[in-house]
Order: C-alpha cells, then structure tokens, then sequence
C-alpha cells in the first residue's frame, strides 16, 4: 500500500501527479496547509513539518524530489525514470531537479501575497525579484525545448518522463506569479501537459487550493 500525505497546490502535487501517471494503487491522505504540519504526528512522517510524506513498504519517506526517483526505481517498467546507464539520465536527474530552483522563488512570492496577512510586511521589491527569477526559470526551459532536435515534446529527447512532472508541477504554480507570454515553446509543452488526465486528477477541487486568485502581480512601489 502506497499513501500519500498531500495538501493541494503543494509540493505534493508532482508526487500526486507522479502516482496518476504510474497507474499504480495508492490513498491520499490530505492535510490543511497550515500549523496542524507542525504537530507531533506529522513530524513523525515528515521532519520538517513539511509535505510530501510517503508510506510505502513499511517505510516513510519524505522530499518530493527524492519521493519521484524512489517511485521511479520502484516502478521502472513505467518508464518514467531514467534508470543508471541509461543515456539521458544525467539530463533526467537535472531537470528533475530544476524544479526545485524553480519553485523556491514561487515559494516566496505564495509567502508574499497569500501567507503574511499584514500589507507593511510584504515588499513590492521581492515580489518583483523573484517574479523576476521566475521568468529566468522560463528562459532555461525555454533554450532547452528550443533545442534543435526531432521530436522535441518534452525535457528529455527520450520523451516524456518523470521530470516533465517535477517541472510542470513547479510551472503550473510559478504561473500565478510570472506569465509565460514571452516564452512560446515553454507555453505549448505545459498546453500538452495540462492536456494529460493525470495532471488533471492532480488538481485541487474548486476552491481548494491555496490561492485565491488565477495571478498575483507584483505591487506597484509608490
């Protein structure tokens, strides 16, 4: 029995998404994204008060990035991974990893306009940095699908894999922040992951989410 520990609009999703997409059984078990993942039980199964957090085996397991390369061990025949040998795995582990760069900066811009409820504590200037850093982010993306190569659909010349997940999931939330108008290859392979069933049962439910708005604009400093 896999169970997944998951709070919508999260890191989580991409495990969540990862799960759809392996086809394999699994139960989530959702939490609220607030003081309740500083309790003793959660911190049994996540250290850091933090989600994702996996059961799996017997074992509890914790760090989406690490969740997706154990999953992907655990289910090769999905395809998913890029197991050692294989050719583009070195590829595989960066752009899995990418995400992270990328969702650190739409951490601290959820901080900025959704977490802290007092106006004075919020800065106009770190809204506009990191929604700054984001569209940074979209460059990477954007030289890597612009590569001249056939076929080009998805991070990996392979195809699509575990790390068009991490990188989607971490696009999907940076978009409420930085708009991807300015970069059209990386427009037209998150279209094509929005289109995937899997991504589409890793969605929150209306009104579900941690954001109540479709964007969020840096504020204007006065």
């Amino acid at each position: 029995m896999i169970t997944l520990h998951h709070c919508p609009q999260t890191r989580s999703m991409r495990v969540l998404w990862l799960l759809h997409e392996l086809d394999v059984d699994f139960t989530v078990v959702p939490h609220a994204f607030d003081k309740s993942l500083r309790a003793p039980e959660f911190l049994s199964l996540s250290p850091a008060g933090r989600v994702p957090a996996l059961e799996m085996d017997g074992e509890t397991y914790f760090e989406s990035g690490a969740l997706m390369e154990i999953l992907c061990e655990r289910f090769p025949e999905r395809g998913l991974g890029r197991l050692s040998g294989d050719l583009d795995r070195p590829d595989w582990l960066v752009w899995l990893h990418f995400a992270e760069t990328i969702t650190q900066h739409s951490a601290a811009l959820t901080q900025q306009h959704v977490a802290i409820y007092d106006d004075a504590m919020r800065s106009p200037i770190v809204m506009k940095l990191e929604a700054a850093r984001l569209a940074k982010c979209y460059a990477a993306i954007e030289g890597r699908l612009s590569t001249p190569v056939e076929n080009r659909d998805y991070l990996l010349t392979s195809g699509f894999s575990a790390a068009d997940i991490a990188v989607g999931q971490a696009v999907y939330l940076a978009r409420f922040f930085a708009p991807l108008d300015d970069f059209p290859e990386t427009a037209k392979w998150f279209e094509r992951l929005e289109e995937r069933p899997a991504f589409r049962s890793s969605l929150p439910p209306e009104g579900g989410g941690i954001y109540t708005q479709d964007f969020y604009p840096a504020w204007t400093i006065q």
